[in-house]
Formats: C-alpha cells, structure tokens, sequence
C-alpha cells in the first residue's frame, strides 16, 4: 500500500509540475499586437465612393469572353470613367496602358534612391454562371446602390480595390501631398484567367526598366470576422504567401466490351480509375504547423480562450493533438497542407458497354515548401498503380515565396490596419487562392496580401457567386486605409514609419 501511495503521489507531483509549466508558457506567450497611436478617420464622401463603384461595375469587363471587340468596348467605358472621375490622378500620374487593358500609374517620389511601393488590383471580373441572373436581388452589371450597399459582379472582387486606390490618391493629390518614394498603381485586366498579359507582362517591362520595388500590396487577405472560433474580435489577415496550383489528369485504359462479360475485379477501367482516387482521397499530403501557418498561430494563440491558449502555447506537447484538430476544419486545413481535391471523373457513355478508358482531374494547392514535382510523385506513390497515366492539365505553378513578417514594409501594412480597423487583431496569412502579386517575387523585396475589407462567413459565397455586393460604410474605409498606407510607405523616413511606439512581450 505504501508503494502504491508514493506511486500515485509522484504523479500528482508530476502531474502539478506540468501543469505549472503548460500555464507557465501559456502567461509568458503574451499579446504580439502593436501598440500605435490612435488617429482621426479622414473625411470621405462615402456616398460618391459608392456612385463611382457602381458605374464601374456596369462596365461588363468579364475575362475570357468570346467576343474581343465587345470587351474592349467595357474596358474603354470603364477607362473613361476613371478618367473622368479622377482628374488629378491623370493628370499627374504618369499613366500606360500594358497588354489590352491594364492600366499602370506611376507617382514619382522626391527620393529617387528610394524603392517605389506598387498597389495592385483587378479590372476583370468572372462571369455570372449561365442561369443564375434571376437569382440576384439586383441585376448583376446593374451596378445598382440599395440598401446600403453597392451590387454587381467585382463589387468584392476586384473593383472596388481599383476605385478605393485611386480615391485615395485623388483626395492626397487634392491635399498636396507629394510622396517621397515613388509610387505605382497596377490595375490588371487579366488577373482571372492567370494575369499572363497584363501583371506578368507589367513585370517584364519593371525588370527591362531596372525597377526594383520595395513592396507589393495585392487583394488575398481581408479583415474576418466570425472565422475562428473562441475569438470575437476581427482578425486581419496579412498573406504572406499564397500557395501554388496544379490539376493532374489520372487515365485507366482497358479493353472494352460487353457489360454481361466484365473483366475480373480491379480490372476494369473504371475500378482502377476508382480505387486510385479512393486512395489519393484517403490519403493526405503531409502537413501541420509549420511555416505560414506557425506564424500565424504564434500571433493568434494569446488573444484565443485560455483553454485554447494553453493548447496553441504549448506545442512542444500537444501538436499531435492541436494538429488533428485544426486538420477537422476545411480552412485550417488548406493552411497546414497542399490539398487535394477530386474535381472531375469521366467515363462511359452507355449502361451495357464497359469503356475502353476513364479518366479523372484532380486539383492541389500547393504549400510553400511542396512543388509540382513534389505533388506528382506524391501522387504516383499513393495509387501504387503503373497502370494509371499521370499528367499535369492546363497552366500549372509553383507556390510563390513567403515575404517577412519581421520587415519594415510589413510593420507599415500593418500600422495602417491598426489605425484604420483598431479593433482587429493583425497577424499573418496564407492566400489559399492565385493571385496577380504571384508574379512580382522577382521584382519586388516584399509581396503582402490584403484588401481593407470586412468579411464575414456568410459574405464568402458572394466572391464568384450571386449577390456579390460591398456596404457603403466599408468603401470609407478603404479609402482610408489606402490613404494612410501611402501616408506611410511613401510620405516619411522609414525610421518614423515602421516602429511601434510599444507592444507587450
């Protein structure tokens, strides 16, 4: 009996000891947040910012459409609203058109030693699928303002970055600010259907021009709202990052023929088709926090619950069971790993004929570290079946590189957030989707990823969907950020710009 009680006592003991030290590391895991000080929101006219928006998105600029001339038409008529509304911007910005449509400003900073910052966006917006239009509360190219808010495909994605942008270089032109550093406004026609002539062509002419940039500031990232659970206060992203992309086709060949004699099990070409995509959609990639995704939790970690805060504090001891949860969850899934999703099958085309061949798509997302190389023979050891042709389809890429944290250019992203959003929580992210700033790794020092809106989940299936819209109120917002962004990256020394005035351990 004594042994057993000594036993179960240096338990407990052991047992207090961890504790202390899980609640140890816990309390020394203090807040990463900035502390800068806080500032009056700019004036802007909200409501003239939401008429703008609207003329914009009635221009019907929808890539890949078949008719060439009939896009041009919508891009001119959106050029020349631009024009129109932004007389100080045309007039003294040096503006070239790139490819068909993109539209490039340059701003010349006082210091020509100094690295330009470039802002980029999109013209283009994807179609609405065919037979969807009735479903919209207000016609999709209407660019309609109701109920608060302004309607229409590109409200979210990407339009409204385009006009916030050049409100916000308008009303500092109007104010006489001149920039010290250059600075370069990229409004890509293109970026939909992969950004070939118009952001990576913009990239050849910067790099025949010897132009270095010191950031790049793309959409990707927002400030959301309601996504993590146990956290009520917004969280602004900063991608850091966004992941690669390809889509392997996986065709089984066998010999057709009639449904009343089919061949031994496994043999068909529709079996082997299916048991390898049974294995490819059991078996994950490796993944877990790490890399982005580490950034990301060590920032977050001291503003979740204590209960969570001890789990995401204390790594060293629970990843494996901290991992297994974040993989239960399809966004802080896609974070963790390159994913893989089964997108199309195709086989057969009558109910007695066995077909000669089956084939199917699958797509991944590429984690920072993985390549496309990586994904194949990942792929290829997984179904385990040389019967089984593996190619890549269509445009494939690799994930881009992941931009510091720790630089000044991202310090002065995320002072504007603070100031701007001062109830958000900032930390960094991992665009999940492509964008135009994939393109700039080779000509810029930093390529960060966020636009100055709030999303909640329910406004995620509005990006491509039905009922794309943004409020009014939002739109003041935007403009403010770009504004203090600019007022910072280009308006002062870096020295009085990137430092926090503090910021707990």
């Amino acid at each position: 009996m004594r042994v057993i009680k000594r036993t179960l006592q240096g338990v407990l003991v052991l047992a207090a000891l961890l504790a202390g030290v899980l609640v140890g590391n816990t309390l020394r895991h203090g807040s990463r947040q900035a502390q800068w000080p806080a500032i009056a929101p700019a004036p802007v006219d909200k409501q003239a910012v939401a008429e703008s928006l609207a003329t914009a998105l009635r221009a019907k600029t929808v890539s890949g459409l078949v008719d060439p001339a009939g896009t041009a038409a919508e891009f001119e008529a959106l050029h020349a609203h631009l024009k129109g509304r932004y007389p100080l911007v045309h007039s003294t910005l040096e503006r070239e058109v790139v490819g068909a449509a993109t539209l490039v400003y340059h701003w010349r900073g006082s210091d020509a030693s100094a690295r330009p910052v470039a802002l980029l966006a999109h013209q283009d917006v994807v179609p609405v699928a065919p037979g969807t239009e009735g479903l919209w509360k207000q016609p999709p190219f209407g660019g309609t303002v109701a109920d608060g808010f302004v309607w229409g495909r590109g409200a979210l994605d990407d339009k409204s970055n385009v006009v916030t942008q050049l409100e916000a270089v308008e009303a500092l032109l109007k104010a006489g600010f001149k920039p010290r550093r250059g600075v370069v406004l990229i409004h890509g026609h293109d970026e939909e259907v992969g950004g070939q002539k118009g952001a990576l062509a913009v990239v050849n002419l910067l790099k025949q021009r010897g132009v270095q940039l010191d950031f790049v500031l793309d959409e990707g990232m927002a400030v959301t709202e309601g996504i993590l659970p146990g956290v009520a206060k917004p969280i602004a992203l900063i991608g850091l990052a966004e992941k690669g992309n390809v889509s392997l086709r996986l065709v089984a060949q066998a010999t057709p023929g009639h449904s009343s004699m089919p061949p031994a099990p496994g043999q068909s070409a529709v079996g082997m088709l299916s048991a390898a995509l049974a294995r490819l959609d059991q078996q994950r990639l490796p993944g877990g926090i790490q890399g982005v995704a580490a950034e990301l939790f060590d920032v977050i970690a001291p503003e979740l619950p204590f209960g969570q805060r001890v789990a995401m504090s204390n790594l060293w001891l629970l990843r494996p069971l901290v991992e297994n949860m974040l993989a239960k969850g399809a966004a802080t899934n896609a974070l963790m790993r390159t994913t893989t999703a089964l997108t199309v099958v195709n086989a057969g085309n009558k109910v007695n004929v066995l077909p000669g061949r089956a084939e199917a798509m699958v797509n991944f997302r590429i984690l920072p570290g993985d390549t496309v190389e990586s994904v194949q023979a990942f792929v290829k050891r997984t179904i385990a079946d040389e019967r089984i042709e593996v190619s890549v389809v269509e445009q494939a890429f690799e994930p881009s590189r992941v931009s510091s944290r720790d630089a000044p250019a991202y310090r002065t992203v995320e002072r504007a957030i603070r100031e701007v959003f001062p109830d958000a929580i900032v930390a960094p992210g991992l665009t999940l989707q492509a964008t135009d700033s994939r393109h700039f790794d080779a000509v810029a020092d930093h390529v960060y990823r966020f636009m100055p809106i709030r999303f909640k989940p329910e406004d995620l299936s509005r990006l491509h969907g039905t009922d794309e819209r943004i409020a009014v109120d939002q739109l003041a917002d935007m403009v403010r950020f770009y504004q203090r962004l600019l007022q910072l990256a280009a308006g002062a020394p870096p020295s009085t710009t990137s430092q926090p005035e503090g910021k707990q351990p």
